[in-house]
């Protein structure tokens, strides 16, 4: 994707289409699992669900247009240390969202050649778009486009031939699946189905990891339009799936529901045009999954959340530290799982469906925190409410049918936050370290002062690293949330306060005063107060930026209020803090 020339509507729609449609080939059928011939409407009901985070995410993203989902919306409203837990469950979605596709894309190739095995075809084809990626292959827009008008197409077909099928044979399948009695009551298995279901909105959130690349008003018409794709085929298909198939043989065909259903439909030629555009589709999302954990995680590592080791590149331009970890989780929990679409499908959607809690989480903090930042549409509380707790029901329900699939989702997401952790802290942690050290150099001499000398230069690099705040003349308190937000966050001793002067316009002495008090109250870090003449603008960050040597995401101001000139993702990544 070119960063000049925007996205149109199809484009964005296709690239985070392609991810939310291709959970149709297999929700189907875990849907029919619990909920049995009631599973279009546990489907419906995750369908009304997603309309309501349709204006949850156009709020969100509309008030602060950057790339990143849950992580921006959290880094801009509370802590870094709660917005990596958010970027540390996206990254485990993304990881599920790479197995799962690849291995469902490999079980319709199966339906295609009986003689593949599985589990080594999808450690090639994730081996494949790791290739791929490190070759600097990102998704194109054409492609998508391609892939998501076949997908429709091909599902469209097979809409319409199912239909067929049961005006010329009748709906006595209809009515003895409808007669079947439910493993418990009607209440138990829509709840059990929509818990299951909660997997056919995975992908919702990619539009909002490259709204950066998209054309102004793309945004909310790639939220509705994945939400009426989503809305639409999957509760249709499962009803059609429930009314040609004998509930028992879905069973039989978790991995390929919709291929089979289009043989049963249609014949071979349906059954081989489902299982290619699976192929396809799927593929598709395993590529969306390198691309947006590869933007993430660098997102990240600037952030200093990861080591700088991530953000090596080859001479494509590819982090290919990033790309390779990826990989090697992706066949780990591949192997760990043995490619069954179970666990794999209740560690993607525990993930996915804490991101999707911690977005709406997100629109209470920009309501309460940001409330001066414009938006181009608002969700009530009363629907955030309704929306959270729906994924919340989901997550519980995840959780209750499967705990073991919990124990398989923690054995990566602990280590992970540990990981994030011991970054977040690693200040402290080397001063800790230090101190023991130096308690040790009596007895052990010159490796205890080689240690020393080494630790001290690790501290050193890691708080040389300045930033900067623009002040509009804020008062003492906002000025002293701006030296405790930096204390609490980030690794640095020097701090720059910079405010802007019009011609003939003076220092406030006020200002003067709060910042020499501040700099006396917070000894660890060194306030340089500085005034330029000039307005704030993205040319003006542009020229510090180059000038000072501080990336933009080392800059910091206060929320705008709705007079502000520029849109918050012409700043170049520029934090807001207070």
């Amino acid at each position: 994707m070119s960063t000049h020339k925007k996205l149109n509507e199809l484009e964005a729609t296709a690239i985070c289409g392609n991810d939310i449609s291709s959970s149709c080939l297999y929700v189907s059928a875990l849907a029919i699992a619990y909920a049995g011939q009631y599973a279009w409407v546990s489907l419906l009901l995750v369908g009304a669900v997603l309309f309501l985070f349709r204006r949850i995410y156009g709020e969100v993203v509309g008030a602060l247009p950057l790339n990143g989902g849950a992580y921006n919306v959290l880094l801009n409203t509370t802590s870094k240390a709660n917005a990596s837990l958010a970027a540390a469950l996206t990254i485990l979605s993304y990881m599920a969202t790479a197995v799962i596709s690849a291995s469902e894309a490999m079980h319709y190739l199966h339906a295609l050649w009986e003689g593949l095995p599985v589990l080594p075809a999808t450690m090639g084809l994730l081996g494949l778009f790791l290739v791929l990626t490190l070759l600097g292959m990102s998704e194109s827009a054409k492609v998508a486009v391609l892939i998501f008008v076949v997908h429709l197409t091909s599902l469209t077909v097979l809409v319409a031939v199912a239909i067929w099928y049961l005006f010329n044979h009748g709906t006595d399948t209809l009515s003895l699946n409808f007669h079947t009695p439910l493993k418990g009551s009607l209440l138990s298995a829509l709840f059990f189905g929509f818990s299951a279901a909660m997997l056919g909105i995975s992908g919702f959130e990619s539009s909002a990891n490259f709204v950066e690349e998209q054309a102004p008003g793309v945004f909310q018409k790639t939220l509705r339009n994945m939400w009426v794709v989503v809305s639409f085929f999957n509760p249709l298909l499962a009803f059609l799936a429930v009314a040609v198939l004998p509930l028992v043989t879905v069973g039989q065909h978790t991995e390929t529901l919709l291929s089979y259903l289009g043989g049963v439909a249609g014949g071979p030629w349906l059954a081989a045009l489902i299982s290619i555009d699976a192929v396809a589709v799927l593929s598709g999302a395993v590529l969306t999954s390198f691309v947006g954990v590869s933007g993430l995680m660098k997102r990240m590592a600037l952030d200093r959340i990861w080591p700088p080791l991530f953000l090596k590149e080859n001479k494509r331009g590819s982090n290919y530290v990033i790309l390779l970890s990826f990989f090697a989780l992706c066949i780990s929990i591949l192997l760990i799982t043995r490619g069954q679409l179970g666990p794999l499908a209740g560690v993607y959607t525990i993930s996915f469906l804490s991101v999707m809690a911690f977005f709406a989480i997100g629109n209470f903090l920009l309501k309460g925190k940001r409330a001066r930042l414009p938006r181009p549409v608002y969700a009530s509380i009363g629907a955030v409410v309704l929306a959270f707790l729906g994924v919340v029901i989901g997550l519980f329900g995840n959780i209750k049918l499967h705990p073991d699939y919990l124990v398989v989702f923690l054995q990566y997401f602990v280590p992970t936050m540990l990981l994030v952790v011991v970054m977040l802290e690693r200040v402290a942690i080397l001063k800790l370290i230090l101190a023991a050290v130096q308690r040790a150099a009596k007895r052990y001499g010159t490796l205890s002062r080689l240690g020393r000398i080494t630790l001290k230069r690790m501290l050193r690099e890691l708080n040389q690293q300045e930033f900067v705040f623009f002040t509009k003349g804020d008062n003492v308190s906002n000025l002293n949330k701006v030296m405790a937000y930096v204390v609490e966050n980030e690794f640095t001793n020097k701090l720059k306060i910079v405010t802007l002067l019009r011609e003939g316009e003076e220092v406030s002495p006020d200002l003067l005063r709060d910042v020499e008090v501040l700099d006396r109250a917070y000894e660890q870090i060194d306030v340089e107060f500085v005034t330029r003449r000039g307005t704030f603008s993205p040319q003006l960050i542009d020229e510090l930026s180059a000038e000072w040597g501080i990336p933009k995401n080392f800059m910091f101001i206060g929320s705008p209020g709705d007079q502000f000139p520029h849109q918050i993702s012409e700043l170049g990544g520029v934090r807001l803090i207070i």
